[in-house]
C-alpha cells in the first residue's frame, strides 16, 4: 500500500474524527486510537496490511470512520449514508482474533463495506429510504449480506437511496438528498446513489447496490466507478426490498475492476428463495477474479450500439467521450463494429415496475413483522415520504391488480427484446455491445435527469457492466456501458479488466481528498500585500472539500470611484487568461465571500495556474497582478 494511503494518526485527530458521530439517529462511539488513511486502498492493498500485520480491522474501521465524519456531513456534506453499525467495532475484533489465530476466511476477511440500505440485515433496520420504515428491522440477512458476513466483511454502515429505489437521482424522506463527490450541486445517479457516493468517496471499500433499470449501472457512471448489473439469477434478491422482482437484481459498486471481481465471487450463486438463480442448476459459477485478463480485448468483437447514443444537443458530450472510450479499445486489439439496431422500439412496453412494486412492496411487508406499515398506501396515508416521490408514488399504487393483460403483454415483451438482442450479437459474432451509460451528464439537483439508456439489460435480463469513460469538459465522470449475452458476466469483467490496466480511468473527486492527520485538510492559505501607490492586500483561502475560494481583500492608494474592480483570471504565470470570478466590484475598495471553482479551476490552481489583477481607470488593462500560489489535492 502506498505511502500516502497508509499512514498513523493521532489520537488528537481521532477523538475528533471519531469520538462522536451521528448519522440518522444511528451512534456510534468510536475509541480514539492509532488509525490509518485508507484514500483510493484497494481490497488487495487492504489485505496486504492486514497480512503484513500493519494495521488491524478495527483500525480500518476507524479510518473510514473518519472520512464518513469529515465528508458525509462536514465539508461537501455528501450525506451519502443513512445509519452507521454500531457493531462494526465488535465485528472487527473478532475477525482480527481469528486472523491472530490464522483463520482467514478470505479476501473479504476485515474488509469494511457499504451496504444500500434496502439490503436486509438482522442487526440494523433496513428502510428503504422511507420514513415509515425507520424502525423496520427484519427477521434475517439478506442472502448476499449473508454470504458477505461468511466471508468476512464488515458491514460499516447503510447508505442513502432513491426512496424505495423508484428514481435515478438519490433522494429519500428519510436519507435527503446525496451529492455527487465531484460536483456537489449534482445528484450521484440512483437509485443506489448513496453506495456510488460513499464508493468514490472513500467511505468503504467496496458497496452493494441493485439494480431494477440502471440503479447499479448509472451510480458508477456518475461517480467514475465499475458497476455490473449481472445476469437475471446469477445472485439472489432474496431480502432486498423489491422495485420489481421480475427486473431486480443485486450487486457491487468499486473503485476497481479486482475489487468488483472480488466482491461478485462473494455473492454469487444459486438460492432456493429466489426462483431466478434456478438456471444455475447444474453450472460452473463463473470465477470473475481468476478470469481477469489484461489481453482481453485482444480478438474480442465490440458493437457500438448506436441508436443508444442519441441525436440531442446534451447528448453529444458524453458520447463523444463514450466514442473516444471504444475507440481505445479497438487499439488494445477489439474489432469495433457499428450495430443499427431500433432500440426504442424494441425495448418499449417492456418494463414491469409499473405492474409489481406496489404488490412486491406488500409481500415484503408481510415477511416482515417489525414493519410499522403494511403497504405504499399506508405510506401515502401516513404521509411519511418525500415530496418529490408524492406523484409516483400515487400512481404506483393506483394500480388496481397484479394480474392484468397489460403486465402479461409487458412479460411477453422480455422474450422480444431477449430474441433481438440475441439476434444482433450473434449475427456478428459480438462479445458485447457498448453505448453510453446514460446519455447525459449528472443534472443539478432538483433538476430532472434524462437519457437512461437502462432498459435493454433490465428487460432482457442480460448482464452490463458500467465502467469510466471519462469526464466532462467541466470534470464529471461519464460511463460505458458494456452489455453481453446471459452468464458472460465474467468475460464483460474480463473486458472491463483490460480497459482499466491501460486506461486507468479512476480518478478521485476533488471534495473528498485525504485525510491530513486524520482531518479533512486545511484550506491553502495565501496573505497578499503588495507594493506601489495602488496596492492589494488580504488573504485568500481554498477548501479542496468545498471548493471554494474565501478571500478578505482591501485596496488602498485609489479611491473607490478609480477602482474598477478585482478579479481572478486562469492563466499561465507571465501569459494572460479569461476572467473566471469578480471578486471586487467596481467603486468598492474592499469586500470578502468566496467563489466557487469549477473542475478546470480547480486544476488550475492546483498548477498555480490562477492569478489576481486590479483594474482602475488609470490602468485598466491591470494595475497589480498577483499569482496565486496552489496547492495539490
Amino acid at each position: 500500500m502506498s505511502r500516502q494511503r497508509l499512514r498513523l494518526l493521532s489520537a488528537r485527530s481521532l477523538a475528533h474524527a471519531l469520538g462522536l458521530s451521528l448519522l440518522a439517529g444511528a451512534l456510534f462511539i468510536a475509541p480514539a486510537t492509532a488509525q490509518i488513511e485508507v484514500y483510493e486502498a484497494t481490497i488487495q492493498e487492504l489485505q496486504a496490511a492486514l497480512t503484513a500485520g500493519r494495521v488491524t480491522s478495527v483500525q480500518l474501521v476507524e479510518a473510514y470512520l473518519a472520512r464518513i465524519d469529515a465528508y458525509d456531513q462536514r465539508g461537501p456534506a455528501l450525506n451519502a449514508l443513512i445509519s452507521l453499525n454500531p457493531r462494526a467495532h465488535a465485528d472487527a475484533g473478532t475477525l482480527d482474533r481469528e486472523r491472530s489465530r490464522g483463520d482467514v476466511r478470505g479476501p473479504l476477511h476485515g474488509i469494511p463495506i457499504i451496504l444500500k440500505d434496502n439490503y436486509d440485515t438482522f442487526d440494523m433496520p433496513t428502510t428503504g429510504g422511507s420514513v415509515a420504515l425507520a424502525s423496520s428491522v427484519p427477521p434475517d440477512d439478506a442472502f448476499q449480506v449473508r454470504k458477505l458476513r461468511e466471508a468476512g466483511a464488515v458491514i460499516l454502515g447503510k447508505s442513502n437511496l432513491h426512496e424505495l429505489a423508484l428514481g435515478i437521482t438519490s433522494i429519500s424522506g428519510l436519507g435527503g438528498q446525496t451529492r455527487n463527490p465531484y460536483d456537489p450541486t449534482r445528484n450521484p445517479g440512483g437509485s443506489s446513489g448513496g453506495t456510488g457516493t460513499a464508493i468514490a468517496a472513500s467511505f468503504g471499500a467496496i458497496g452493494w447496490g441493485s439494480d431494477t433499470c440502471g440503479s447499479i449501472r448509472i451510480p458508477s457512471a456518475h461517480n467514475n466507478l465499475f458497476g455490473l448489473r449481472p445476469t437475471k439469477g446469477l445472485s439472489s434478491i432474496d431480502g432486498i426490498i423489491p422495485l420489481a422482482h421480475t427486473q431486480d437484481v443485486g450487486g457491487p459498486l468499486a473503485r476497481s475492476v479486482t475489487d468488483l471481481a472480488i466482491g461478485l465471487d462473494a455473492t454469487i450463486g444459486p438460492d432456493p428463495a429466489d426462483p431466478a438463480t434456478r438456471m444455475l442448476e447444474g453450472r460452473e459459477l463463473p470465477q470473475f477474479v481468476q478470469s481477469l485478463d489484461p489481453g482481453a480485448l485482444r480478438g474480442a468483437r465490440i458493437g457500438l450500439l448506436t441508436a443508444s447514443f442519441g441525436e440531442a444537443t446534451e447528448d453529444r458530450e458524453s458520447g463523444r467521450i463514450v466514442r473516444t472510450a471504444v475507440a481505445r479499445m479497438g487499439e488494445l486489439g477489439a474489432t469495433v463494429v457499428d450495430v443499427d439496431l431500433d432500440v426504442d422500439s424494441l425495448a418499449r412496453g417492456s418494463s414491469v415496475i409499473g405492474f409489481e412494486f406496489k404488490f412486491d412492496l406488500i409481500d415484503y411487508l408481510a415477511a416482515t413483522p417489525d414493519a410499522p406499515v403494511r403497504s405504499l398506501g399506508d405510506v401515502l396515508e401516513r404521509g411519511q415520504y418525500h415530496a418529490a416521490l408524492e406523484s409516483r408514488f400515487r400512481r404506483q399504487n393506483g394500480v388496481e391488480s397484479r394480474d392484468s393483460e397489460a403486465y402479461r403483454t409487458a412479460l411477453q415483451r422480455r422474450s422480444v427484446v431477449q430474441e433481438g438482442l440475441r439476434r444482433a450479437m450473434e449475427e456478428q459474432d459480438l462479445d458485447a455491445l457498448a453505448y453510453p451509460t446514460i446519455r447525459r451528464k449528472a443534472a443539478r439537483i432538483g433538476d430532472p435527469q434524462r437519457g437512461s439508456a437502462c432498459q435493454l439489460s433490465a428487460s432482457s435480463g442480460f448482464p452490463a457492466i458500467s465502467l469510466p469513460a471519462g469526464f466532462t469538459d467541466d470534470g464529471i465522470p461519464v460511463g460505458l456501458e458494456l452489455m453481453g449475452l446471459p452468464l458472460d458476466d465474467a468475460r464483460l469483467v474480463a473486458l472491463a479488466y483490460a480497459y482499466e490496466q491501460d486506461v486507468a480511468p479512476r480518478r478521485p473527486p476533488d471534495f473528498a481528498p485525504a485525510l491530513e492527520d486524520g482531518l479533512a485538510p486545511a484550506p491553502v492559505q495565501q496573505r497578499i500585500s503588495t507594493e506601489g501607490v495602488v496596492r492589494l492586500a488580504g488573504q485568500l483561502a481554498f477548501d479542496w472539500s468545498t471548493g471554494l475560494l474565501g478571500f478578505d481583500l482591501a485596496i488602498s492608494g485609489a479611491p473607490g470611484p478609480e477602482v474598477l474592480g478585482v478579479y481572478l483570471h486562469r492563466g499561465s504565470p507571465d501569459g494572460a487568461g479569461p476572467v473566471i470570478h469578480r471578486l471586487m466590484a467596481s467603486g468598492r475598495v474592499t469586500q470578502s465571500g468566496h467563489a466557487a471553482l469549477a473542475a478546470v479551476d480547480r486544476t488550475a490552481f492546483a498548477a498555480s495556474r490562477l492569478y489576481l489583477q486590479v483594474n482602475t481607470r488609470a490602468n485598466p488593462d491591470g494595475e497589480i497582478r498577483v499569482p496565486v500560489r496552489g496547492g495539490a489535492r
